[in-house]
């Protein structure tokens, strides 16, 4: 199978992270943008002047090399493509908290960081520059329950430089994420039998209407899910809703 590309770029997503020697060559307009970089699957980090916070880190630590030790790491789940222990220890956190529901923070070893918060489902929290909601991630189809209940586990908003951005983790199309408001960026899984189809992940982002949606954790058992099929139905649904393709399996042969 040929490797994937990313197929869209946008000024306010990077792709290539810049170096630290980079970094303090840029102008305080640029050290101020939001800057958000898929890693893989459900794996991201995301800037802001000299925060920066990673969401569900897994995989190698040399995905991270670029990036400062991160202010914050948001963990959705607890299964191993979200809560990755391994990679967790590799990490530096000498100024690093952990925000992660009751489920995730109980499996987290003491040794790990000494500031873990717990965050649960319908929780704000809010972290200088920083917003945070908790929003709940389950499974509605009979035979998926067993994967996500609900109230385990968390999708997050996070409102920073004036922008709400959601990651919805594992889920389905919910009744909490259909009623999300002013949403600028999305980024929606759609992969079986975990979470969701192509078209129940389409037919939530035409109720909610976020400006932007990006899907993401989109490899299940049955290989990548179609996402040119989910950019179809999203376009011919509602065209104001900018579909946008990041590359999250760079290493997918």
């Amino acid at each position: 199978m040929k490797k994937i590309i990313p197929i869209l770029l946008i000024a306010i997503v990077s792709f290539s992270c810049k170096s630290k020697k980079e970094n303090t060559n840029t102008s305080q307009k640029e050290e101020n943008q939001l800057v958000i970089s898929p890693i893989e699957h459900g794996t991201a980090a995301f800037t802001f002047g000299y925060l920066t916070a990673y969401i569900d880190p897994t995989g190698n630590a040399d995905a991270f090399v670029n990036f400062s030790a991160p202010n914050y790491i948001f963990i959705t789940d607890i299964h191993g493509d979200h809560l990755s222990l391994k990679t967790l220890e590799s990490l530096d956190f000498s100024k690093t908290t952990i925000v992660a529901p009751k489920a995730v923070v109980d499996k987290l070893p003491k040794e790990i960081t000494k500031e873990i918060m717990t965050i649960n489902n319908d929780e704000e929290k809010t972290f200088g520059v920083l917003k945070v909601e908790a929003i709940p991630m389950y499974n509605l189809r009979e035979e998926a329950l067993k994967f996500h209940n609900k109230g385990r586990v968390n999708g997050y908003v996070f409102t920073i430089d004036n922008q709400r951005i959601y990651f919805s983790g594992d889920t389905e199309d919910i009744p909490e994420m259909r009623a999300l408001k002013n949403i600028d960026k999305a980024f929606v899984c759609m992969n079986l039998p975990y979470t969701m189809t192509v078209e129940s992940a389409a037919d939530a982002v035409l109720e909610f209407k976020p400006k932007e949606v990006y899907p993401y954790h989109y490899r299940g058992t049955g290989g990548l899910s179609d996402v040119a099929k989910f950019k179809n139905l999203v376009d011919s649904g509602d065209n104001t809703i900018k579909v946008v393709q990041l590359n999250w399996y760079p290493n997918q042969n």
